[in-house]
């Protein structure tokens, strides 16, 4: 059955125009403008270290001969890790550390027969995933006139899934040059980040997709090849040492983990607690941001792949240790301020000078 969608205005959006003159950091984000702020809280003055070459010689050595088991090897992977990932190498250090080759290895899951059942659902539809994004209100048009039994069950499972998808790629790094606009690099970026969503939500359909998950595969994305990224999606979603205790299809996995943390900030910081809930702040209103996109809405992106990097290698204890350090660099503000409504905004939005 085929069900066509209504196109989208061909005219450009005004982030298209944007982005086709906008500069990019080293990291791909866009360079900010004082008159917009939605790319001001973007910091783009990065001070990780500089890689020496002798010990980016000594990492590539010890990468190749990377046993996860070794507890030598953590160790050491540990020390390099202190001293700072080189950006060039950083995709090999998260690919050891999730074991993403064993893990691809292992399964019978065929990736690209995978992106090859998915398109027989969107050709239905009349879209692809280089064109989700400009038909997501027509997805949403469709999904009622569905709802209303015009299509089959499947089909409409099938909807849901990329209409939830395509509402989160929208908001995923919008000022991310592999993401920003329809200039060619972004819609294929675009089309990547939809692909390997849509895989792990076929992959484990008892998670699924759960808002916030575009978030990290985009972050994936970034230093890892396609295929790679899914992989390490996987890992790090079913692994128990990462997030298969932080994230599920009904986010009561979440709200444990965030009460978790409500106890651990009253024991640590009786004080700071005490202030946050005389005004009002449950840990709940910002740990459930924080954890579900692993702080990649922190303002330096830097600081957000060295905290990455601890999270490949601690797991979830490093997600905690983070969510506590943010918190105690931000206490003596928060201890000044008397209202909920001056709190939350600095949690949600940790400032760039932080």
């Amino acid at each position: 059955m085929r069900i066509m969608l209504r196109r989208a205005s061909s005219g450009k959006s005004s982030a298209s125009r944007r982005s086709s003159s906008v500069s990019f950091d080293e990291f791909g984000f866009a360079l900010s403008k004082k008159k917009d702020k939605k790319l001001q809280h973007r910091c783009h003055d990065y001070s990780y270290p500089q890689p020496n070459p002798v010990k980016v010689k000594e990492l590539c050595e010890f990468l190749s001969y990377w046993n996860g088991s070794s507890f030598i090897c953590r160790n050491q992977i540990e020390r390099f890790i202190r001293i700072g990932i080189p950006p060039a190498i950083r995709g090999r250090v998260w690919k050891c550390l999730l074991n993403i080759d064993s893990l691809r290895a292992a399964s019978s899951f065929d990736y690209e027969a995978c992106q090859a059942e998915i398109r027989k659902p969107l050709v239905d539809l009349g879209v692809s995933e280089y064109s989700i994004i400009p038909t997501i209100d027509s997805l949403v048009d469709t999904e009622n006139e569905i709802s209303s039994g015009q299509a089959s069950d499947l089909l409409s499972a099938d909807l849901t899934l990329f209409k939830q998808i395509a509402l989160d790629l929208r908001r995923s790094f919008p000022t991310h040059r592999t993401l920003m606009g329809d200039r060619p690099e972004a819609i294929e970026g675009q089309a990547k980040l939809f692909r390997v969503l849509t895989a792990f939500a076929r992959y484990n359909p008892q998670i699924g997709y759960v808002q916030g998950m575009s978030y990290i595969a985009a972050a994936l994305l970034m230093i890892l090849s396609e295929e790679e990224a899914f992989w390490a999606l996987v890992a790090l979603l079913e692994n128990p040492k990462y997030l298969s205790e932080l994230i599920d299809s009904s986010l009561k996995k979440i709200q444990h983990q965030a009460l978790v943390f409500h106890q651990l900030l009253k024991h640590r910081k009786p004080l700071l607690f005490q202030h946050l809930e005389t005004l009002g702040v449950s840990s709940l209103h910002f740990i459930m941001q924080w954890f579900l996109t692993l702080f990649t809405s922190l303002p330096c992106w830097d600081s957000v792949l060295a905290i990455w990097d601890l999270i490949m290698l601690h797991g979830l204890q490093a997600v905690f240790r983070t969510g506590l350090t943010i918190i105690l660099l931000l206490e003596s503000r928060i201890m000044n301020m008397n209202e909920e409504a001056t709190v939350l905004p600095i949690l949600l939005r940790v400032p760039v000078d932080v």
